[in-house]
């Protein structure tokens, strides 16, 4: 196609290194106001719902508030490993205990509140701003920005609507903790492959 780019090795290799960075962050190198824009930007071109554009995005550099933040990130932490019965990794705990050094914070809302008891309202609601979440992370990637998917504070979303101004009616969803990264090598995961996971023309019928 005309005036379309054609680096699919570039692109390609973006998707299939994007993956969570706790570690290897220059916790000391602030993220750039404008670079940050630039990349949230390139976020709201993402698909949304009827032409919706309802998500909103906090980003947290006061470090009072990254604290408060963190602690509750901390708690709900433990409320996980509690209703889990599991333990979280080395790498998440070390998550936990920095995530107040982190840059910046990027906490994706979506203003209005699904409907309760439709499934079909709840795709909707948030299949229209989780995209836009995965985009910012792809597009500061690729600027050598790690960050984290996680969304621990839902557990405490009263408590850090208080924290930072947030009304009532707009609904948290993903909470991206970010910084340039320090030589962090990212890698494709080992994932199932395509064949494994799809079914053609019905569930369970698999390509010959």
């Amino acid at each position: 196609m005309a005036n379309e780019p054609d680096d699919f090795e570039t692109f390609d290799h973006i998707l299939a290194t994007t993956r969570s960075v706790r570690r290897r962050i220059d916790f000391e190198r602030p993220i750039e106001p404008e670079v940050l824009e630039a990349c949230i930007d390139l976020a709201v071109q993402a698909p949304t719902g009827i032409n919706a554009e309802n998500w909103r995005f906090v980003v947290v550099t006061d470090t009072e508030k990254k604290r408060s933040i963190a602690e509750l990130y901390r708690q709900g932490g433990e409320a996980l490993v509690k209703a889990r019965g599991v333990e979280l990794k080395a790498t998440q705990r070390e998550h936990a205990d920095r995530l107040h050094e982190m840059p910046a914070l990027v906490l994706v809302c979506a203003e209005g509140r699904p409907a309760a008891g439709s499934a079909a309202m709840q795709v909707g609601f948030y299949g229209s701003v989780l995209p836009a979440a995965w985009s910012l992370m792809l597009a500061l990637r690729a600027r050598g920005i790690g960050s984290t998917w996680t969304s621990l504070l839902v557990l405490h979303e009263e408590a850090v609507a208080e924290v930072l101004g947030i009304p009532a009616d707009v609904s948290q969803t993903v909470l991206l903790p970010i910084g340039y990264m320090k030589d962090a090598v990212l890698k494709p995961a080992n994932r199932k492959p395509a064949r494994e996971v799809t079914y053609w023309n019905g569930w369970g019928t698999t390509r010959d």
